[in-house]
C-alpha cells in the first residue's frame, strides 16, 4: 500500500495526472495503523517464543529425562524451581497482555 502510485496521460504527453497513496487520508491511516500493529504482533511473537522455549526448560526442571541423563533439578533446588516457574507465569501473562493489546487495537481501528 505504501509504494502504490500511477500516472495517467492527459490529452497529451506534459499534462499528466498522478494518483499515490498519500493523497487519501484513509490509506494514510490505514498504512500507519498497519505497521502499528504489525508491529505488536512481532512482539507477540517475540513474547511467545520465549516462553515456549522458558516452558520446555522448566519442564525438564521439574520432570527431568532420565534417557537423556537430564536429572530434575528441582528436587534439590525448591526455591530455584518456584522462581523459574514464576517467571514462567509472568511470561504467559506477559503474553496475554500483548494479545489483549493487538486485539484492542484491531477492534478501535474497525470502529473508524
Amino acid at each position: 500500500m505504501g509504494t502504490t502510485n500511477q500516472t495517467l496521460p492527459f490529452f497529451t504527453q506534459f499534462l499528466r495526472f498522478k494518483a499515490q497513496y498519500s493523497d487519501l487520508q484513509t490509506l494514510t491511516l490505514f498504512v500507519v495503523a498497519n505497521s502499528a500493529v504489525d508491529a505488536y504482533l512481532v512482539m507477540l511473537a517475540l513474547v511467545a517464543a520465549a516462553a515456549s522455549a522458558a516452558a520446555a526448560i522448566v519442564y525438564l526442571a521439574h520432570k527431568g529425562n532420565v534417557r537423556d541423563n537430564w536429572f530434575a533439578v528441582c528436587q534439590q533446588f525448591d526455591s530455584f524451581c518456584e522462581r523459574i516457574s514464576g517467571s514462567l507465569i509472568g511470561f504467559f501473562s506477559a503474553m496475554a497482555v500483548l494479545l489483549l493489546l493487538v486485539l484492542l487495537s484491531a477492534f478501535a481501528l474497525a470502529r473508524r
